[in-house]
């Protein structure tokens, strides 16, 4: 397979990237206890795997309430700053450049990760359903859970998450992160804001599509201010059909799904923002997204285009050769292989993943899979 055109560089705002591939945001629950604060485990983990061209943290919750699973690092607070400064010269010091993904999950959280075990906030009192939370049973264990009924934000606490977000941005440059990435995606507090389904506010942050984009637009405005619009990016993932393994917070199916994402695209296209992820649908057998869908994205957006979901090199030299795309993102191979770049560019076998270890845990499933050198 020629791979050839995945390992050419691309600049990303003033950043030159060595290749294509991209480690995408993965949640992998593995932040110091207690606290929720990055650690060295975590900075071996991510050097690993800096061969890709660019990496993006796992979610990282910009204040306590934006926590929906147990053991996921925040970014809040001097100790989690410093524990995040690990990992950023960890990948320096690898000549990677590395975002942090912010993040607040909104109603897709539990009471028992709520500060005074208060009810979740979002934008509605309308609670998550089809989708779980990790909550902690006993130091070191978990446990899937139904989400707690959230309660809906005021105004003026909206307009302070608006705050909090420039703050995580700030506190995300003070850990040597080269830019920070916007959660907007899978059915958390951004897409939440967003959806119709999740949304019934009458204020200015609710009713029509232009207030339900509000939200959006102040926090990227707000972290672009902070570390510059061409160090910034945001996830969508745009669902235009409901299947059966369609979960709530893999993102909510709206009535119109190209016009509300383009619309929302557009936004983003104004602000000047450097980077547009999308993540595709990522269960076996899942829709693509319609082809007139990439083409919009194309035409309404200017930055670099990044895609990512059960994507393999095949399926990312098409979208690349079709113009549709410029960067990919590989989670669950990127996991199991921490030199996929080279295995992709060199056209080698894969380690199989071990899915009992994704989440929580020790080293094992985490920085002990072997490269492809280490099998020989």
């Amino acid at each position: 397979m020629h791979t050839t055109p995945l390992f050419t560089p691309i600049q990303l705002g003033p950043l030159t990237l060595k290749n294509r591939i991209v480690l995408p945001p993965l949640t992998r629950s593995r932040s110091s206890q207690p606290g929720n604060i990055a650690n060295e485990l975590m900075a071996k983990y991510y050097s690993q795997r800096a061969g890709a061209g660019f990496l993006v943290t796992e979610g990282t919750q910009i204040e306590p309430r934006g926590q929906g699973y147990a053991w996921t690092p925040g970014i809040y607070n001097a100790a989690q700053i410093a524990g995040w400064k690990k990992v950023t010269d960890a990948i320096h010091r690898e000549d990677g450049v590395i975002f942090a993904q912010l993040w607040h999950v909104g109603r897709v959280s539990h009471t028992s990760l709520q500060p005074n075990a208060d009810a979740p906030v979002a934008p509605s009192a309308i609670a998550a359903d089809n989708v779980k939370v990790f909550i902690e049973t006993a130091p070191g264990e978990g446990d899937l859970a139904d989400p707690s009924t959230p309660r809906a934000l005021t105004t003026s606490e909206v307009e302070e998450l608006v705050r909090m977000y420039a703050q995580a941005a700030k506190n995300a440059l003070a850990a040597g992160f080269d830019g920070v990435e916007l959660h907007c995606a899978n059915g958390y507090l951004v897409n939440q804001f967003i959806s119709e389904h999740s949304n019934q506010r009458t204020d200015k942050y609710g009713g029509s599509l232009q207030n339900r984009l509000r939200f959006l637009k102040e926090i990227t405005t707000a972290v672009a201010n902070v570390v510059g619009k061409d160090r910034v990016g945001v996830r969508f993932a745009p669902l235009f059909e409901s299947t059966t393994e369609t979960r709530v917070y893999l993102g909510l199916v709206e009535a119109d799904p190209q016009h509300t994402y383009i619309s929302a695209i557009k936004v983003l296209e104004d602000i000047g923002i450097a980077y547009l992820s999308l993540a595709e649908a990522d269960w076996d057998n899942a829709p693509d997204l319609p082809e007139k869908f990439y083409k919009a994205v194309r035409q309404t957006f200017s930055g670099v285009i990044m895609y990512a979901g059960k994507y393999s090199a095949e399926k990312a030299l098409k979208v690349l050769r079709a113009g549709d795309g410029d960067i990919f993102g590989f989670g669950r191979p990127f996991i199991a292989n921490p030199d996929l770049a080279e295995r992709i560019q060199k056209n080698l076998p894969l380690n199989p993943l071990d899915a009992s270890t994704m989440y929580g845990g020790t080293d094992v499933g985490y920085v002990d899979y072997p490269t492809y050198a280490e099998t020989l």
